[in-house]
């Protein structure tokens, strides 16, 4: 495990960022929520609060505690219009963050889904149960907090999250890159700049290679677990603070104090 300083952290997150092209990305300007994609208790009380980019609640209540399975899962996507999500391109770099809590046992976060699993797959989760903190699935290289720095989190309690996506040059030597940052009692952490692995080269075209692919999905994702051992089934899941940028720079990380980096 290697250990950088802060000062070390933007040059390494953000060098690249200058040589890409990202005046085509679109910019959001609303949120588009996608509820009940997965529905293993379709009788729950389900209400959602949608101020974006203040702030987005969704509360999922299985009050009678009469479902048993796996999960209600809900998720949110930027939109340009407050109906259609944005289906972003494997060159667009965006770095977007929210603050994040979920009371109750399930999980969430951001998410940033492929185009064969828009809503289900890709998520940057924190899961209140045992306090996983893990970036899996869909398109994401894969990254645990957890178990790579030993972050675990607390339920009801407050964690910013943010992604940054750099496409860079799109192939076997300068794939696109991913960042997974995280401020949480204080301390920061980063994953660093991972690399993504190769498409499916039966599906490009039109889908890309060496990157998210085309097209991707940004936001956020939920779930109110069902597990039958259960006390109780019921998730209150906000994001607030939700950020966004079409044109990352290093402005943000050079604000933040100590940093804790781990490179594979």
């Amino acid at each position: 495990m290697k250990r950088i300083g802060y000062s070390i952290l933007p040059v390494l997150a953000f060098a690249v960022l200058a040589a890409t092209t990202a005046s085509a990305t679109p910019v959001p300007n609303s949120a588009v929520l996608h509820l009940r994609v997965f529905n293993d208790c379709p009788l729950s009380i389900l209400n959602t609060v949608n101020a974006f980019p203040a702030s987005i609640v969704i509360d999922d209540q299985d009050v009678q505690h009469q479902c048993v399975g796996f999960a209600n899962l809900h998720t949110w996507r930027f939109s340009t219009d407050g109906t259609n999500a944005i289906q972003f391109q494997n060159g667009d770099a965006f770095q977007y963050s929210a603050v994040f809590q979920i009371n109750g046992p399930g999980e969430g976060g951001l998410s940033m889904s492929p185009w064969f699993s828009p809503d289900a797959d890709g998520q940057f989760n924190v899961r209140s149960t045992d306090g996983e903190i893990a970036c899996f699935g869909g398109r994401m290289p894969f990254y645990s907090f957890t178990g790579a720095q030993g972050l675990v989190y607390t339920n009801n309690t407050p964690i910013f999250l943010e992604i940054i996506y750099n496409p860079r040059s799109l192939n076997s030597v300068a794939p696109a890159q991913i960042t997974y940052n995280i401020q949480y009692n204080s301390n920061n952490y980063t994953s660093g700049p991972l690399n993504f692995d190769e498409g499916s080269t039966s599906e490009d075209p039109p889908h890309g290679l060496w990157g998210a692919l085309n097209p991707w999905y940004a936001g956020g994702h939920t779930k109110m677990f069902l597990f039958p051992d259960l006390p109780t089934h019921g998730i209150n899941a906000s994001w607030s603070n939700i950020n966004y940028n079409s044109e990352p720079t290093p402005a943000t990380p050079k604000s933040w104090g100590r940093i804790k980096a781990d490179y594979r």
